[in-house]
């Protein structure tokens, strides 16, 4: 049987083609046995399908081998959290995160969080998980409660196969809501927090219920901090769409919340919050390529004798800012994968991408969509300076274009459109992911999807928004020009 499901990086698939409770059974079982994994961690998101996926998933982790503790209904950085918190062999995480509807997907690490990637395991999970003769995975299922009868319609509106686990004693529950939340918040010190007016929109992810966590130890403590609470409740159909804030069209609710309530600042996640998007008070989506720089900034204010990682697509901003406060600044190749196995290779405190995703090394060197936000409300209060005026300063700086995206019939033949015309005029070239190309004053980076034909291209400057704006034009003309 051929998993199609299996990504580079991660576990990714359309229901009922690619993926459904006999793959993710599969799944379960090659993981415990590849890994020799006696122990492990599972939760899942709000999809329909998330809980019936993530049962199916621990039946196969039992008959693997592993002791499985169901965290529930969790954002992947609790399953992070998790493993490395209980000393768990591995953590698996169901959700497809920003993904269509139809989709779901995994999220997997070994022991300590270490990330699973195709040449750290994952293809070998994938063969074995293949390998399995299809009548012994049905007749598995079904001596978990299933009768064997699949009904596509029940899956996907969230019935289960798998039903009997909570009798079997090698699964077991557990909530590690408060020691996560004691955690994160570590990272800052609460009582400093001057009194803030923040909107919350959880985009009816799995972000509401840590936020409450939050809000109720905030409360405790007498933290002055009061959330303004947008598509808060947990709801696997998104009412209002699947949670992207990457997408423009997904941060009207976030900005209008924020100027109707007078807010210092919003904060939107995506659906399993490893992701946060941050608002200024004017409304305004704040790219993510600047939060980089300000976290930097946070972590070297308090000790300026550590390496900050981040991704090579625009990075001046990020290098003056490390420049300034001493530390020490490494690039690294973009994805999940390789910002990790760097900060573990520095010992890096931070590092970030200007995609949203935020990696911490006290967090297991893995990424978090709680702990940026709350530095940033601890710079907000400790430099009494607004979130917009923070930003608008480096903005300003070193302005730079968004990634910006181009579908082409042929990527590697504009990618030698541009090189022919820019070349030989670059003073510095850059190889670490993709091409990037320094002119002085400006600079681009342009790289090429793996998966499909898109060029991805980023521009930055040096204090000219003028000319990062006409560069991005010629360049775009010249990728386009087909």
């Amino acid at each position: 049987m051929e998993l199609t499901c299996f990504k580079a990086y991660d576990i990714r698939g359309e229901l009922l083609t690619q993926l459904d409770e006999n793959v993710a059974y599969r799944i379960g079982r090659s993981f415990a046995e590849e890994l020799n994994a006696k122990t492990v961690v599972v939760g899942g998101d709000v999809r329909l399908t998330s809980e019936a996926l993530k049962l199916a998933l621990s039946a196969g982790l039992i008959d693997g081998g592993a002791k499985v503790t169901d965290l529930g209904m969790v954002g992947t950085e609790l399953i992070y959290f998790a493993t490395k918190h209980l000393g768990v062999d591995g953590g698996i995480e169901v959700t497809a995160s920003h993904n269509p509807i139809n989709y779901n997907g995994m999220k997997l690490v070994k022991r300590d969080s270490v990330p699973i990637s195709g040449d750290t395991g994952l293809t070998a999970i994938k063969m074995r998980a293949e390998s399995y003769d299809n009548a012994d995975v049905e007749a598995a299922l079904a001596s978990y409660g299933s009768d064997n009868a699949y009904d596509e319609n029940a899956f996907t509106q969230g019935q289960c196969r798998v039903t009997t686990l909570t009798q079997n004693s090698n699964y077991v529950t557990k909530n590690v809501m408060q020691e996560y939340v004691a955690h994160v918040t570590s990272y800052i010190d609460v009582a400093k927090l001057t009194p803030l007016k923040i909107v919350v929109n959880a985009g009816n992810g799995a972000a509401g219920p840590a936020i409450d966590a939050i809000e109720s130890d905030f409360t405790q403590k007498g933290i002055p901090v009061s959330f303004i609470k947008v598509h808060h409740t947990p709801d696997g159909t998104f009412p209002h769409g699947i949670p992207n804030p990457l997408l423009p069209e997904c941060r009207a609710d976030t900005a209008k919340a924020v100027l109707e309530h007078k807010a210092d600042f919003g904060i939107a996640w995506d659906g399993d919050y490893d992701r946060c998007f941050l608002f200024d008070a004017k409304g305004q989506f704040i790219e993510g390529y600047y939060i980089v720089g300000l976290l930097a900034q946070a972590f070297l204010a308090k000790d300026s004798d550590n390496s900050i990682i981040y991704d090579p697509r625009v990075y001046w901003n990020t290098e003056d800012i490390i420049a300034d406060a001493g530390g020490r600044p490494v690039k690294s190749k973009t994805g999940h994968a390789f910002i990790k196995e760097r900060m573990r290779k520095e010992d890096a405190i931070y590092g970030g991408e200007m995609s949203a995703h935020h990696y911490f090394r006290d967090f297991a060197y893995c990424d978090s969509g709680m702990i940026p936000w709350l530095l940033v409300a601890e710079l907000i209060s400790s430099t009494k300076t607004s979130l917009a005026d923070m930003v608008e300063a480096r903005i300003q700086a070193f302005p730079s274009s968004g990634e910006i995206n181009s579908k082409l019939k042929d990527a590697d033949a504009a990618l030698a459109r541009v090189l022919a015309h820019y070349e030989g005029d670059a003073v510095e070239r850059d190889e670490t992911d993709g091409i990037g190309l320094s002119f002085g004053n400006w600079r681009f980076n342009l790289r090429k999807s793996n998966t499909e034909p898109v060029i991805r291209l980023n521009v930055e400057s040096r204090g000219d928004i003028a000319l990062m704006e006409a560069k991005t034009a010629e360049l775009l003309n010249i990728i386009r020009n087909e």
